[in-house]
């Protein structure tokens, strides 16, 4: 008899333990948080038990794979190019400075590398939010160049997260302006709103504007505050992560495989 290797795997942060033939064909994979090893082929399921008797953990279900959901046909017929899942935190800006380094460093600064800065900055907490149910994307380009820094869907809903490098800066916010120390203040907050309503418009569902400074100094309102948006430093991003009551579990996956397809913002 072949004998059969075990090896773990992370999926939607989520362990899986797959079983796999010699050739690296996968036969069954085993999910602990739901209890539950999936045969592709009942013939071996012997096998399987025993490849897996070290690492169960008490009792399990043991059958066929679940039938796909929509989302996740939807993903599995998803073309790679079209797919928008795997972006970077600041994909785009990685994309455009390795064309086009700009000047060296000692020169002066290169705006776009502070602008990297605040959105894997940013990115980096929103990924974390994974395992609570959370899914993100990144760098969702939008018709005209324009693009959603980061784009958070989960329990508590859908929000825009705009990436801002604020680091040390003093910030103070007049609606729709927001000034970093000296600077002239820029009409940041209209950016962040429009970038949402577009966002809302491609997935037909209310996406909220969030605005993420990067390592301010303090932030100061003048009245009256921002009326429907979110204005966070990226050590109170974690607050987004305890929302919840919006979504369900499928919509959440429904949602994300819409989003994750480039030709669903391509429609604007």
């Amino acid at each position: 008899m072949s004998r059969l290797r075990v090896v773990p795997a992370w999926r939607h942060g989520r362990e899986r333990l797959y079983v796999s033939l010699p050739d690296g064909r996968n036969i069954a994979w085993y999910d602990r948080e739901a209890a539950r090893v999936n045969l592709i082929g009942e013939d071996r399921e012997a096998d399987v038990l025993d490849a897996l008797a070290p690492f169960l953990t008490g009792p399990v279900t043991v059958g066929p794979p679940p039938v796909p959901t929509p989302a996740e046909l939807a993903r599995l017929s998803l073309h790679p190019d079209d797919d928008l899942a795997p972006n970077r935190p600041g994909e785009a800006l990685l994309v455009a400075l390795d064309r086009d380094p700009g000047p060296p460093r000692r020169l002066r600064p290169d705006p776009r590398r502070r602008a990297l800065a605040a959105e894997q900055a940013v990115g980096e907490v929103l990924d974390r939010f994974d395992g609570a149910g959370w899914r993100t994307l990144h760098s969702v380009p939008l018709p005209g160049g324009d693009r959603v820094h980061h784009l958070l869907i989960g329990p508590g809903g859908l929000f825009a997260v705009h990436a801002l490098y604020a680091r040390k800066a003093r910030v103070r916010i007049t609606d729709p302006l927001v000034a970093l120390g000296r600077h002239e203040p820029r009409p940041v907050l209209r950016r962040v709103r429009a970038d949402a309503d577009r966002a809302s418009y491609a997935l037909t569902a209310e996406v909220r504007p969030v605005l993420a400074l990067l390592g301010p100094a303090d932030v100061t309102f003048t009245d009256p505050p921002p009326r429907g948006l979110r204005v966070l430093s990226d050590g109170e991003l974690l607050r987004l992560a305890g929302l919840g009551g919006v979504l369900k579990p499928a919509d959440v996956e429904g949602l994300h495989a819409m989003a994750r397809d480039r030709r669903t913002w391509a429609r604007l």
